[in-house]
């Protein structure tokens, strides 16, 4: 089995350095057949710097550097990467650049194909921790209360940004890419549950980190209104959707949804 980690960076020059380190010194240890595919995303700092050196010392490492930015974007071009490498076996999944999930805690995910096409961290679990402001945690369960009762799903935490699936299971994925903007890992799981994948969920260590871009006040907004596009697109009233697409741009919310 070899293990592919795609970390989505968008200016991280201050963090990413640390973040391969400490990956690629744990599976050292554990897995050596792994790789970390580093995906820059419209970077305006030193971030493409940081991660070309650490890739001639530490090695592992293949770095995609696209001008388009996003997220979602991002770890769509780490699976597409993966996928055109990786074997039946070989698990594909995503973390974030901050460390917020350490290896340790992401290495919790590997999971038996046999039993599971996917693992997500899950940070409302029992016997989880996390380390993080009271304003981010009740922020975090709200959206959580809200995305589940609105797709009806049942995982608790949609947004932890570390998550694990089969190849079978990112070929799903690629083939139904998600759209939403602000709620891409919620679609990703959506799909998968509708499909009948077997997704499971891993108590996790979650460490807030500072010096990201997340606006804890808009943010979840903006990803209040991609869950209710992604029902209403998946539902008898997708008319809706496509109504709203036809308006003029003056009158959309765009930067919402």
């Amino acid at each position: 089995m070899k293990l592919y980690i795609i970390i989505p960076a968008y200016n991280e020059e201050k963090r990413i350095g640390k973040t391969l380190e400490e990956f690629i010194t744990f599976f050292k240890k554990s897995n050596n057949n792994f790789e970390i595919i580093t995906v820059l995303n419209n970077c305006k700092d030193n971030t493409l710097g940081v991660v070309e050196n650490k890739k001639k010392v530490l090695g592992h490492i293949k770095i995609l550097n696209f001008s388009r930015g996003g997220k979602g974007f991002a770890i769509k071009e780490g699976f597409k990467e993966a996928f055109k490498f990786s074997k039946d076996g070989d698990l594909i999944g995503f973390v974030d650049a901050d460390m917020a999930t350490s290896p340790k805690s992401f290495s919790d995910l590997i999971f038996d194909h046999k039993n599971y096409d996917g693992a997500i961290a899950c940070r409302h679990c029992k016997n989880s921790k996390s380390n993080t402001s009271k304003k981010r945690k009740i922020t975090s369960l709200g959206f959580n209360f809200i995305t589940r009762g609105i797709l009806i799903i049942p995982y608790k935490d949609t947004q932890c940004g570390a998550k694990l699936f089969t190849k079978h299971a990112v070929d799903e994925i690629l083939r139904n890419p998600p759209i939403a903007q602000w709620a891409f890992d919620a679609e990703i799981l959506y799909n998968l549950y509708r499909k009948g994948y077997r997704i499971k969920q891993v108590p996790t260590v979650w460490e807030d980190k500072t010096g990201g871009s997340v606006n804890l006040l808009k943010t979840p907004i903006q990803m209040f209104f991609s869950i209710i596009r992604l029902r209403l697109n998946n539902s008898i009233l997708k008319g809706i959707v496509r109504l709203y697409d036809k308006l003029p741009e003056k009158v959309k919310i765009h930067h919402l949804i």
